[in-house]
């Protein structure tokens, strides 16, 4: 198994949305915002080599949106999957599943593109699997008004029209073996039945956190995305994350901390807070 880190590029989000309640004054020291209060992003994806598979988890905001859409995210950084896809000696032909943590779409919109006469939509990777689970296609499909303008249908239903999608089967939180040394958490307080991937890798647990602590800022209990729709159920499974992550020794993965990649924690008098940040390269 080999498994490499793919930057699809970064943007910008509104800082107090990621930060929900907590002052400026404090999320600023971790994450500083420009003049208009933004803050920048990475989308990060993880790509696994396994055999005869090669696992994409998530796929960035993709290309196909408007000229207007994009303008309120603050697209920007020479990233693409694409290229980095080709740095690695690899097509997006040769993706064999597609793993979607959730279907925001920062995190689903490069599964879906236009076809060659761009008259309708159709998966971005042909030869894939795309993994969800039926309780979450549910919920993004019959959206809630509060999430309905992060669940796009063009990033969505194309999927399920090409009859390339399957569902993971949630068994209690935790589903064991959804591929080989692969295992999905899965979390309600950000959007219902998220999943985060605990990978085992080179004797260590690597777990992709998706939207369950976007940065090192989010590790603090308090530090809450205003775009979580169960804040309190947030809360407790943090908590519950944080406290085995640092029994287990885990290194946490983050998609959207555009200046750290990894981190390990450690317990102290305040709580579980930050041990050390690396370089994905660095470690694995």
């Amino acid at each position: 198994m080999k498994i490499h880190s793919i930057n699809t590029g970064y943007f910008k989000l509104d800082g107090g949305a990621m930060f929900g309640v907590v002052p400026k004054s404090l999320w600023t020291r971790t994450n500083p915002a420009d003049e208009n209060n933004l803050c920048t992003w990475a989308m990060r994806s993880l790509l696994i080599e396994d055999g005869d598979k090669l696992i994409l988890i998530d796929t960035g905001i993709g290309i196909k949106q408007s000229e207007k859409f994009f303008s309120h995210y603050h697209l920007h950084g020479d990233d693409s999957l694409d290229s980095n896809l080709q740095k690695l000696g690899f097509h997006r032909d040769d993706i064999t599943d597609v793993f979607l943590t959730h279907l925001h779409f920062d995190h689903c919109g490069g599964a879906v593109e236009y076809n060659s006469k761009k008259d309708r939509f159709e998966p971005a990777f042909k030869n894939a699997v795309f993994w969800s689970n039926e309780k979450h296609w549910l919920w993004a499909t019959e959206p809630n008004p509060r999430e309905k303008a992060s669940f796009l249908k063009e990033n969505i239903l194309p999927i399920q029209e090409s009859g390339q999608l399957k569902f993971i089967e949630r068994t209690g939180n935790f589903t064991k073996n959804v591929f080989p040394n692969f295992d999905v958490l899965f979390v309600d307080g950000h959007t219902d039945s998220m999943m985060i991937p605990h990978i085992h890798y080179q004797g260590k647990e690597l777990v992709f956190m998706a939207d369950l602590l976007p940065s090192v800022g989010h590790i603090p209990l308090p530090f809450v995305m205003g775009y979580d729709t169960r804040p309190l159920i947030t809360l407790t499974e943090k908590e519950l994350f944080l406290k085995d992550a640092v029994d287990q020794n885990r290194y946490l993965f983050f998609q959207h901390d555009s200046v750290n990649e990894l981190c390990t924690l450690q317990n102290t008098e305040k709580g579980v807070r930050l041990k050390n940040t690396h370089f994905y390269h660095e470690i694995f």
